[in-house]
C-alpha cells in the first residue's frame, strides 16, 4: 500500500496477531468430539499462550499434549514466535466455568461472595442460574437442650460469587 506521499504504509509491516479468539477456535476444533472442555485461554504480551482444559472424568496428560500439538501445528513460528502452555487447572485454582461446578457436585467447596462472606459446604447443584451449597452448623435452638446440628441449603447466583474452590482433603 502506498500513501499519498509515496511512502509504504506502516500497516504492511504489521505482523498478524495471535488472538485469544483464534486460540479458542483451535482448541475447540481439537476437543469437539470428546468430553474435554475449555476452562480458560489467555494470550499475554510476548505471545505467551496459556490454555486450561479439563474433563469431568479427569484429564490425562496425553490430552494436553494433543491440544498443544494441534495449536502449534496451526500457528506459524516464522510469522510470529510464541510460547505455548497447555494444562489442567490446579486443585487450588478457583472455578471459572459452569462445567467445573458440575464436575464437582457432591464435593466440599469454599465460596467467597462479593460481599466477602465465606461459606463452606457440599456443592449440591449447579446450573446456568447459580449453585446450591449445603452448610452445617451447630447452634442453640430455643426449646432444645444443647446445640443442634442445622443443615441449610444456600442458593447463590453467579453474580453473587467472587470465588469458588474445591476443598482439598487428605
Amino acid at each position: 500500500m502506498i500513501s499519498k506521499r509515496g511512502q509504504q504504509s506502516p500497516l504492511l509491516f504489521l505482523k498478524p496477531m495471535i488472538t485469544k479468539e483464534k486460540i479458542e477456535k483451535l482448541v475447540e476444533e481439537k476437543i469437539a468430539e470428546g468430553s474435554n472442555f475449555i476452562v480458560d485461554v489467555a494470550v499475554k504480551p510476548g505471545n505467551k499462550i496459556f490454555i486450561l482444559i479439563d474433563n469431568v472424568n479427569g484429564l490425562p496428560i496425553s490430552d494436553c499434549v494433543a491440544v498443544s500439538r494441534h495449536v502449534e501445528s496451526n500457528l506459524d513460528r516464522e510469522q510470529e514466535d510464541f510460547e505455548l502452555n497447555v494444562s489442567s487447572p490446579g486443585l487450588d485454582q478457583p472455578f471459572k466455568v459452569l462445567k467445573q461446578y458440575k464436575k464437582n457436585i457432591g464435593k466440599y467447596v469454599d465460596v467467597k461472595t462479593k460481599e466477602n462472606q465465606k461459606l463452606s459446604g457440599k456443592l449440591i447443584s449447579a446450573d446456568e442460574n447459580g449453585i446450591v451449597i449445603e452448610t452445617k452448623s451447630s447452634e442453640r435452638v430455643e426449646g432444645k437442650k444443647g446445640k443442634q446440628l442445622l443443615i441449610n441449603n444456600i442458593n447463590l447466583t453467579f453474580n453473587q460469587i467472587k470465588e469458588t474452590k474445591v476443598v482439598i482433603s487428605f
